[in-house]
């Protein structure tokens, strides 16, 4: 196998398990938040913050996949520093 093929496979795995942990972590966050919205005033302030906290969590770990996969996809990998 060529070094381009096993290049573009590795590239489409890689693609693959961060667009499963992406959808993951997107699904957590969602349900932390549809568990807020059902308990609403019910769930008590130290769960709410906790769950909040959670979904942040979810979030950010979501945008980090994704932002793996943009990275891999560049044009231009390299770093522009603005100052």
């Amino acid at each position: 196998m060529s070094n381009d093929t096993r290049d573009t496979l590795n590239t489409l795995k890689d693609d693959v398990r961060d667009g499963a942990d992406e959808a993951k972590n997107r699904a957590q966050a969602g349900g932390e938040r549809l568990s807020r919205n059902v308990q609403g005033e019910n769930m008590p302030l130290g769960d709410r913050i906790a769950s909040t906290v959670k979904e942040a969590g979810h979030t950010i770990a979501a945008e980090f996949d994704k932002a793996k996969r943009d990275v891999r996809h560049s044009d231009d990998a390299t770093v522009v520093n603005e100052d």
